[in-house]
C-alpha cells in the first residue's frame, strides 16, 4: 500500500489517514492542534511503513524540505540508536526510540476508545507526540506517560511544554507503570511486550482498556486490546500487526552464533535430512506469530548469499539446540541440518501445519487472556488456546 501523502504537510497526511480509517472525526481535532512537527528531532531516519527497516538520515539543518517531507509521511522516524550511545549520520545497531507511525498511532488511540473524563497511563513516552496527542483530548491532568531513558524523557517534556501540553511525564520503569496516581481508565504501550506486566493490570479500573503491542520471541507482533474483569484478569483480541521496538527491560538476551556450533565447521554434529516446507513459507510475519506461540524459547537469523539463496538458522535459548534449512530458488525440497536437544525444525513445521489446518488464521482470530495463571494466547476464543508443539 502507498502511505506516501499527495501533498506534503498536515493536511495531506490527515487526507491520508482518514481514507485509510485510522483518523476518526474524534481525534482530528488533536492531530491539527498537536502537529507532528512539533515533535520530531531535527535529524531522523525515515523508516517504512511496517518499522523493519531504516533509510539514511535526514538533517533539518542540511535539507528542511526533505525533513518536513518525511514528517508528514505515514512513516515511522528513528529518533534514537543504542540507546543514546549511537553518534553519527549512519546507521546505528538497534533502534531505541523512535515518532511511530501515524496510521499506528491514531489506530491505536481509536483502539483505546477513550471519553472525556478518563485517565490515561502511557508507557513509552518517546518524542511526545502521543501524549500530546492524549493531553489535548482529555488534558493535561489525565494524561501521566512513564519513559525509562531520563534524556528522552526530557526532550519530550520540553516539546510538549512548549506546545503548551501539561502531561505528567515520569522517567522510570514502565513494567511498574504509576501507581501514585492509579487506577487508570486506559493503559497504552508504545513499545512491544512479550509478557504483560502485572502492574498494568492491577492499575488500571474494572472495564478499563490497556493496547499494547504484543510479540513471540520467535517473531510477529500484533495490538493487543484487553479489557480488565472484575476478577483482575485482562482479556480480549489482537487488533491489527505491528512491529514496535521491545520494552527495554524485555528485549531477549540471545547467544551468538559461535556459541551454538562450540567452534566446530557445520553441519558440526547436526543430523541432515530434507524438507518440503520453503523455509521462505516461515517468513511471514503472522506465520511467525503462530510458529512462535507453539515453539517458545527460540529465534532466527539469516545468512544471505549473492545468488538469492540464503540459510535460516533457528535457536534455542537453551544454547544447545539449533537447525539449519537451506533456501534455493526454484527448489522443491530444501536440505535441514539439527543438532541439540531440541529438534527445532521439526518443531518448526509441526507449528506451520497447525497453522495451515486452523485456515491460516490472521492476528485478528487471535487473543490473549492474563489471570494470576499468567498469560495464554487463544484462537477464536479463551476456551482455544494455542497448543505448544510436543
Amino acid at each position: 500500500m502507498d502511505t506516501r501523502t499527495e501533498e506534503a504537510g498536515p493536511s495531506g497526511l490527515a487526507s491520508a489517514l482518514v481514507a485509510a480509517g485510522a483518523l476518526t472525526c474524534d481525534w482530528l481535532p488533536s492531530f491539527k492542534a498537536v502537529p507532528r512537527e512539533l515533535f520530531v528531532p531535527d535529524r531522523i531516519w525515515p523508516g517504512i511503513p511496517d518499522g523493519t527497516r531504516q533509510n539514511p538520515l535526514v538533517d533539518r539543518a542540511k535539507d528542511p524540505v526533505a525533513w518536513f517531507e518525511k514528517v508528514y509521511s505515514d512513516i515511522p522516524l528513528t529518533t534514537q540508536w543504542d540507546d543514546g550511545q549511537h553518534s553519527g549520520d549512519g546507521l546505528g545497531t538497534t533502534p531505541s526510540s523512535s515518532s511511530s507511525q501515524p496510521r499506528m498511532v491514531f489506530s491505536m488511540l481509536a483502539d483505546l476508545d477513550v471519553a472525556d473524563g478518563h485517565r490515561v497511563l502511557e508507557i513509552g513516552t518517546g518524542t511526545g507526540w502521543n501524549a500530546g496527542l492524549l493531553s489535548h483530548r482529555l488534558g493535561g491532568g489525565s494524561v501521566v506517560s512513564v519513559e525509562y531513558d531520563g534524556a528522552v524523557a526530557g526532550e519530550a517534556e520540553t516539546r510538549l511544554r512548549a506546545a503548551g501540553l501539561h502531561p505528567l511525564v515520569v522517567v522510570g520503569d514502565g513494567r511498574r507503570g504509576f501507581g501514585e496516581s492509579a487506577p487508570y481508565d486506559h493503559v497504552i504501550a508504545t513499545c512491544s511486550i512479550g509478557t504483560v506486566p502485572p502492574a498494568w493490570v492491577e492499575q488500571t479500573r474494572t472495564g478499563g482498556i490497556i493496547v499494547a503491542p504484543w510479540g513471540t520471541e520467535y517473531g510477529g507482533e500484533a495490538i493487543a486490546r484487553l479489557v480488565v474483569g472484575d476478577d483482575g484478569t485482562a482479556s480480549g483480541r489482537f487488533t491489527r500487526s505491528s512491529a514496535f521496538m521491545r520494552l527495554r527491560q524485555q528485549r531477549p538476551d540471545r547467544a551468538p552464533h559461535a556459541a551454538y556450533l562450540k567452534g566446530q565447521e557445520w553441519p558440526a554434529d547436526g543430523a541432515r535430512s530434507s524438507t518440503a516446507l520453503s523455509p521462505a513459507e516461515v517468513g511471514g510475519w503472522v506465520e511467525q506469530f503462530a510458529i512462535g506461540l507453539q515453539v517458545p524459547g527460540a529465534f532466527w537469523t539469516v545468512e544471505r548469499y549473492d545468488d538469492g539463496a540464503y540459510t535460516l538458522w533457528t535457536y534455542g535459548t537453551d544454547r544447545r539446540s539449533w537447525a539449519s534449512a537451506d533456501y534455493e530458488p526454484g527448489a522443491s525440497e530444501f536440505e535441514v541440518v539439527q543438532s541439540g536437544p531440541r529438534k527445532l525444525w521439526d518443531e518448526t513445521e509441526a507449528a506451520h501445519r497447525w497453522w495451515q489446518k486452523q485456515g491460516q488464521p490472521g492476528f485478528d482470530r487471535f487473543g490473549l487472556t492474563v489471570d494470576s495463571d499468567g498469560e495464554r494466547v487463544w484462537l477464536d476464543s479463551p476456551e482455544n488456546p494455542v497448543p505448544a508443539v510436543n
